[in-house]
């Protein structure tokens, strides 16, 4: 009896975020682009006269995670660094900078009666945030959600509650500041695996569901929510060299690819390299990763190419997002061996081809099938910061509504205006 009680207020407090958020919408659609921007500029100063206080508030939360065993690559992503700090900041002040999307008629068409039909770019609303581990997605989820007239609920995984209550607290005292609804950015604070379940249910108040997270985080919240969800579930990511290609600059955005943070979900997991230069690509790839530790699992006709610390890659290598120092490496025939492999294993997050061939270098693009194609360039672009936005909510694989980072633009939609002199249907 007792555990229904408990699971009804929950249930209930979960309703009442909801709720505020639902009356802060409204507050926030019609909220002026230099509120917006105040609100945002005031947070980056906030950042800066707080950052010991945080950092010392996330010291707590990544003592206490290691205390608990969590692994090194969920430690990294919970861990805050000034020059983290210094990220957050900065992201504050870029999206302040960008054009305000709210208001803006895209575009504009007159119909033979005389009636102008526009679509003009709205708030989506109320937005939940559902994520892992990292605190700064806190800061980053808040700002774009603000800068596009959106309000949200922000759910943070239990490991960082101390760094998310603390920038939490800023993010009301930025809103206030500016005389925007301090409700448009709320932080669930209890641990209880319930509230996400809640949270789910709630689609009369929440108009989107955002999980960022573990492949289990992101399936949960999709099976259980009743509401849209942006989501990406896996980020396995390939890169294929071509015959004609510059070994050299090929070797650096694998590398880059690889190690620069293999625990993220926009790392290099599987190499394809041509049959024509795999003889000569393969043993300069495995001297320079092998030397930092990365360990290759290599197809039969790439193994003998790596150096002995190669290992023959098994079937469940193929299609794997590892998060760890780990590629797998496999020789194709053609482009279309390495795009009919792509479509098979790739995740529909970030493919990456190597080439001197223009004409190869458009079909891949045309053909590859992600939210971001590269051509001679690291899939580790593929993030909002890199590419433009500012900052990122997440990175949706889901293609309806977005497809790829989702920045300020992504977090809007349009609605149908029309402009009449009185005209009515025949």
């Amino acid at each position: 009896m007792n555990a229904l009680r408990e699971s009804v207020s929950l249930a209930e407090e979960m309703v009442r975020f909801g709720a505020r958020a639902k009356v802060a919408a409204r507050g926030m659609g019609r909220s002026a682009p230099h509120d917006k921007t105040l609100a945002l500029t005031y947070l980056a100063d906030l950042l800066a006269g707080r950052e010991r206080d945080i950092l010392a508030a996330n010291q707590q939360d990544v003592e206490t995670a290691r205390e608990a065993g969590l692994d090194t690559p969920r430690l990294n992503r919970l861990t805050l660094t000034p020059a983290i700090m210094d990220e957050m900041r900065a992201a504050c002040l870029h999206v302040a900078q960008l054009p305000d999307p709210v208001g803006a008629t895209e575009s504009q068409w007159q119909r033979p009666n005389g009636l102008l039909v526009g679509r003009m770019r709205i708030p989506l609303g109320v937005i939940a945030m559902i994520y892992e581990a990292r605190p700064n997605v806190t800061i980053d989820a808040a700002i774009l959600c603000i800068k596009a007239g959106n309000t949200v609920i922000l759910r943070g995984g239990s490991e960082a509650l101390r760094s998310n209550i603390a920038l939490a607290t800023l993010l009301q005292e930025a809103l206030a500041h500016a005389g925007l609804p301090a409700d448009a950015a709320q932080l669930v604070t209890t641990t209880d695996r319930a509230a996400i379940t809640a949270l789910c249910k709630l689609d009369q108040y929440i108009d989107v569901i955002i999980p960022r997270g573990g492949e289990g985080l992101v399936q949960a919240v999709t099976e259980a929510a009743v509401m849209p969800v942006l989501k990406h579930f896996k980020g396995v990511c390939h890169a294929f060299i071509d015959a004609d290609v510059d070994m050299d600059a090929a070797l650096n955005i694998v590398f880059n690819g690889k190690v620069q943070r293999p625990g993220v979900c926009n790392a290099l997991e599987c190499l394809l390299v041509h049959k024509d230069v795999a003889a000569r690509f393969l043993p300069m790839a495995g001297d320079r990763l092998g030397a930092v530790g990365v360990e290759l699992r290599a197809c039969p006709r790439a193994l003998p190419l790596l150096g002995p610390e190669a290992k023959l890659q098994q079937p469940e290598d193929k299609g794997q997002e590892f998060h760890d120092l780990i590629l797998a490496v496999c020789v194709v025939d053609s482009l279309d061996e390495a795009l009919e492999y792509i479509a098979r294993y790739g995740s529909n997050h970030t493919e990456v081809i190597c080439t001197r061939d223009h004409v190869n270098a458009l079909r891949f693009l045309r053909e590859a099938d992600a939210s971001m194609v590269a051509v001679n360039a690291s899939s580790r672009f593929n993030d909002g910061g890199q590419l433009g936005l500012g900052a990122e909510i997440g990175i949706s694989t889901s293609k309806l509504h977005a497809y790829g980072p989702m920045g300020v633009q992504e977090l809007t939609t349009t609605k149908f205006v029309v402009l009449g002199q009185g005209q009515v249907r025949e």
